[in-house]
């Protein structure tokens, strides 16, 4: 009987919740089979681990009736109780008063039994008798598709892939690799494609290893590639390559662009807090990225050693971050010397130039401050963004000088403005990196940038992204709270991708947070990144910070992150960053007020979060909402888990919470949902046996459950009678 790590987790927080809506004390589900000892294979405490080992141990006990008839077996009272003589007596010594099994059913088979035990006698009434009986199908459901998934593979087929995967976290391994790698190798020299290698590296395992034990860091491990694979393009090859090593082979890379964006996309991906041992660490890691030569033969070795050595400047550099090793224009981490030579030559001739995206108040509708961006203006390539030549400037150590021009440009820009327009009267930040952070000067070169520029020190912030808050720690904080003593305000960049604990954000100066552009890119379609916002927006407000969400493209993620609770936005949606004549011009002329659609959400009547696994389903039942001007819908989540923490921040007055035909899993979200959210109504809706699965609802809370089987035009009508 399969019993791996999923199903493992699904029956765990089963049997955790039916003993939270169920009048019992503990709960267990036990496995059965002709050919094998009954055993249990998940327990709500140690008590239930113990009635489960008890009936296995003596082989007599209700869970081995309910197997062998099919049927429920209630015991209201054990001391009555005459068919189990040596269980009974066994299980009234450990206090055990009643007992309750319903059949985990196959068919007209049985798996095995879902038991419920309470420590004083007494009977369970009708509703909670039908509730535990579909609970136990729905344990049957996941053991099912999780047997018939298992059968499905041969043992020739196991073979095969044993010898080309990795044992611990079942990723392609390095033969399998290379094999690919060189298969696409030899496909650029028929039809010209590009090729990459992404050569990834965990920050900091070995300490974290030695630390917690090699238990804890094959789990890491294990959960690293889970999130790599899962952050993959469809074609694209993740593998082990050995030890704490990934490597990612991905065809079809247009230019170092697409590949900066693929990096960030797996920093995202990986950088989510895991519990070990009870303490929640979040990982980083470093990646190397090379391209095949356009213009030679490109050997699997020769590909993988220019990322790895690109990889380990990246870690140099401060780990959290990537670098590229491009053979077209020359290694990027340390920078070919032509680059470096046309970087030094655009800092001393005037070739770079300060452009200012405006922070807008979501508050007022009134521009509240500017973020300064840099831009190279190249004689022979152009203008060029940051993403194209910083890389570089940090890695020769000129980001220093190009900071330092930025800085001293935007703070004298800035401190024209207020005397030239009142409604030009506005904050400037300016990023900092790592490299500026250690340098000696830095506290100097701020104090000389405000002072010759006469602008307030209150109106500069200066940005660090979260990398910065793990390394270095105590230098860091001594140059922060130097810069903090001039009067200006430190804000932390890109706020989510990196890997700054609650600890070092409280540890550190901070005064403003940037929610990162990944995130709110997101908040329409993904509720993950809804839920990830939610929490930061909660975090800022309990560490009293300001916040500024970036990347704002359209209305409906503007509605959302303001509903969210964000307070500042900046975007494309007002303006792309502006030469400072053309900002001038627009801060005196632009009109913000008809982008203030998240104030009309508080307008409706009812506030509604929809739970649908379906984005085609979501997106007609929204539209249903919106067409009646009635309801506002405040979020959206794939599944009842994902739903908790977005109903905890969002607090609407309903749920829809959509049960597919094969999967019973939202059931157990309801009282996490009501407990986060008190008020709250709960609507499950569903195809599923409807009589059934409304007695399991109504038991975990629900409000309601409608079967959409029937005419989808009544749910509404319905809606009402419920709220």
């Amino acid at each position: 009987m399969l019993t791996d790590f999923p199903i493992q987790a699904i029956l765990d927080a089963l049997v955790g919740r039916i003993v939270d809506v169920l009048p019992i004390t503990a709960a267990g589900v036990t496995l059965i089979s002709p050919s094998e000892d009954p055993h249990y294979v998940a327990a709500s405490d140690e008590s239930a681990m113990r009635f489960e080992e008890l009936q296995t141990e003596l082989v007599e006990g209700p869970c081995l009736v309910a197997y062998h008839t099919g049927q429920p077996v209630s015991v209201a009272d054990l001391r009555v109780e005459t068919r189990f003589p040596r269980f009974s007596a066994r299980a009234i010594e450990e206090g055990l008063g009643a007992v309750f099994t319903f059949p985990l059913r196959d068919g007209e088979d049985q798996l095995g039994a879902l038991d419920l035990y309470r420590s004083t006698p007494g009977p369970l009434n009708d509703a909670a008798m039908d509730a535990a009986q579909t609970l136990a199908d729905v344990a049957s459901a996941y053991l099912i598709n999780a047997t018939a998934r298992s059968d499905l593979s041969d043992a020739f087929d196991q073979s095969v892939h044993r010898s080309l995967h990795d044992p611990l976290t079942g990723l392609p391994n390095r033969v399998l690799l290379l094999d690919r790698l060189d298969q696409a190798l030899a496909r650029r020299e028929r039809q010209p494609s590009s090729t990459a290698v992404f050569f990834i590296d965990i920050d900091r395992f070995k300490l974290l290893n030695d630390s917690l034990g090699h238990r804890n860091g094959d789990r890491l491990l294990i959960e690293i590639a889970r999130r790599l694979d899962s952050g993959r393009r469809p074609g694209d090859t993740v593998a082990r390559y050995g030890g704490d090593e990934f490597v990612m082979l991905c065809d079809d890379l247009d230019d170092g662009l697409d590949a900066a964006a693929l990096a960030r996309r797996l920093a995202v991906a990986v950088e989510v807090p895991i519990s070990l041992d009870g303490t929640d660490h979040i990982p980083t890691v470093s990646i190397g990225i090379a391209f095949a030569s356009p213009t030679g033969p490109t050997t699997a070795v020769a590909l993988l050693h220019d990322a790895d050595v690109a990889m380990y400047r990246a870690k140099a550099g401060g780990r959290g971050r990537f670098e590229i090793f491009d053979t077209e224009v020359g290694d990027r981490a340390g920078g070919s010397h032509r680059a470096e030579a046309d970087l030094r030559r655009a800092i001393d001739h005037g070739e770079l130039s300060v452009v200012y995206q405006p922070e807008i108040d979501l508050q007022t509708d009134q521009v509240s401050g500017v973020e300064a961006l840099v831009r190279w203006d190249h004689p022979q390539r152009g203008r060029l963004l940051p993403a194209e030549f910083i890389p570089l400037a940090e890695a020769t150590g000129l980001v220093v000088p190009l900071g330092a021009f930025v800085l001293q440009e935007a703070c004298r820009e800035v401190a024209t403005w207020s005397g030239d327009t009142p409604q030009l009267d506005v904050s400037l930040s300016v990023n900092l990196s790592a490299r500026q952070l250690v340098d000696p000067e830095l506290v100097s070169v701020v104090r000389r940038a405000l002072a010759e520029s006469g602008l307030d020190p209150s109106m500069l912030c200066l940005e660090i992204t979260e990398s910065v808050l793990l390394d270095n720690t105590e230098s860091t904080i001594q140059v922060l709270d130097a810069l903090k003593a001039i009067g200006v305000r430190i804000g932390v960049d890109d706020f989510g991708t990196g890997y700054a604990s609650l600890t070092y954000l409280k540890q550190f100066p901070v005064d403003t947070i940037k929610i990162d552009k990944s995130f709110t890119h997101g908040v329409v379609d993904d509720p993950k990144d809804r839920a990830i916002i939610a929490n930061i927006v909660d975090l800022a407000n309990a560490f009293g910070l300001s916040l500024v969400a970036e990347g704002i493209e359209t209305l409906d993620q503007l509605t959302l992150v303001s509903a969210l609770g964000a307070s500042t936005a900046q975007g494309f949606l007002w303006s792309q960053p502006l030469p400072p004549d053309e900002l001038k011009s627009w801060m005196k002329t632009a009109s913000f007020t008809p982008l203030r659609r998240a104030d009309a959400l508080e307008n409706f009547a009812t506030r509604v979060m929809i739970v649908d696994a379906d984005p085609a389903q979501r997106t007609a039942v929204r539209a249903m909402f919106v067409a009646t001007n009635r309801y506002a819908i405040v979020g959206e989540a794939d599944d009842g888990r994902e739903a908790i923490p977005l109903a905890a921040r969002a607090q609407p007055d309903l749920v829809l919470l959509d049960l597919s035909s094969h999967d019973h899993a939202g059931l157990d979200a309801l009282p996490g949902i009501l407990a986060v959210s008190p008020h709250t109504k709960v609507v499950v809706v569903t195809a599923l046996d409807s009589q059934a699965t409304a007695i399991s609802a109504r038991a975990l809370g629900a409000a309601g459950c409608f079967d959409k089987r029937e005419d989808a035009t009544r749910l509404l009508d319905y809606l009402a009678e419920v709220l």
